[in-house]
């Protein structure tokens, strides 16, 4: 699939393009965040990525039990105590959007209401993305197509059918291109849940470009989901995971982040072209394929055979196709042990050999 989203260089012939993902890591200090963000740019990351919400515009403040998180690292949490902690003060997107713009990278959030995609509009944001629970508000999905901004839509826990219901609901309703990330949304997510092999199918079933949102922690997920196509890598980042937050324990620190993206740019480069002929490095080796050689000294008339004319290497000599059409002619000329085979030296015309 040769497209491309937006203006952005995303999908088509482009490389992969890298996010990274700041997140809950910035632990409530500005000078932290702004921190993630170079170190993303050290790292390699085309851009970064934040999240605009508040605990208000999330969920509403309640005990009761189904806003409990169960089942997570984010144990005995209520969901309004858990973002309370997470989120980022949208105060803060304006200097972390121009860090990351001065150092020659992207930038981008995913809004979790309407005053959030409004804000983030006003910033100027270049794309937008949508988190993988959010696939089931059609609200929001609206109001984030109505900017004609491209989008990128996360997967995880979502059906086929929700995540068609949300490409649909984006196309018309007037959405940029759409890239859609292969999300496994668990925290973190094991290798074996990855299912990269859903990335293929992205372009037939939903003719978007196929991406990966990834929170496994090794570098195999994103290399291999780059290998079978993903266009866009997402990926946590933080300082120190041992400084904890909400966030940490399935985000990369800044080698681990600079490892996976110098992974990635193998990968692509292992990929290279559909080709089956030689590459330039090659053509020097050819010389030291097999031909055929006279191994042992040879009078004119003496008959080649097996014992005095074999198949070695290097490459000088006669091709092998021609070595049981050679094999019980005579030689035309005296021929020393050691010396390559070649037309002149038959006495039986190459064509015929």
């Amino acid at each position: 699939m040769n497209k491309s989203l937006g203006a952005l260089s995303i999908g088509g012939d482009n490389r992969v393009f890298v996010i990274a993902e700041v997140s809950a890591n910035h632990n409530n200090d500005l000078n932290r965040a702004l921190e993630i963000v170079r170190a993303a740019a050290e790292a390699g990351a085309d851009a970064i990525k934040l999240q605009t919400y508040t605990p208000d515009t999330l969920t509403i403040k309640s005990d009761r039990e189904e806003f409990r998180v169960t089942g997570t690292i984010w144990e005995k949490e209520t969901l309004y105590s858990l973002f309370e902690k997470a989120h980022l003060p949208w105060e803060w997107h304006r200097p972390l959007f121009e860090e990351a713009a001065r150092l020659g990278m992207r930038y981008l959030s995913t809004p979790f209401d309407f005053t959030a995609v409004d804000f983030l509009e006003d910033l100027g944001v270049d794309l937008y993305k949508i988190a993988s629970s959010e696939v089931v508000d059609l609200p929001l999905i609206k109001r984030v197509a109505g900017t004609g901004k491209p989008v990128l839509l996360s997967t995880g826990m979502a059906t086929r059918e929700e995540i068609q219901e949300a490409i649909t609901t984006l196309r018309e309703n007037g959405s940029g291109d759409i890239c859609v990330l292969k999300c496994t949304a668990a925290y973190p997510a094991q290798v074996a849940d990855a299912n990269l092999r859903s990335l293929a199918r992205i372009p037939e079933f939903f003719g978007a470009i196929p991406g990966l949102s990834d929170h496994t922690m090794p570098e195999t997920v994103p290399v291999v989901a780059t290998a079978l196509g993903a266009k866009v890598i997402e990926k946590h980042i933080t300082l120190d995971r041992s400084a904890g937050g909400p966030d940490a324990e399935f985000s990369l620190e800044p080698e681990e982040f600079a490892r996976m993206v110098a992974a990635v740019r193998e990968a692509e480069a292992a990929l290279g072209v559909a080709s089956f002929e030689p590459t330039a490095g090659e053509m020097r080796t050819r010389d030291f394929r097999r031909s055929l050689y006279v191994v042992e000294d040879i009078a004119a008339g003496e008959l080649f055979s097996a014992e005095n004319v074999r198949s070695i290497r290097p490459a000088a000599g006669l091709h092998t196709r021609h070595y049981e059409a050679v094999l019980g002619t005579p030689a035309r000329v005296d021929i020393d042990g050691g010396t390559p085979l070649s037309a002149e030296m038959l006495t039986v015309p190459l064509a015929q050999v």
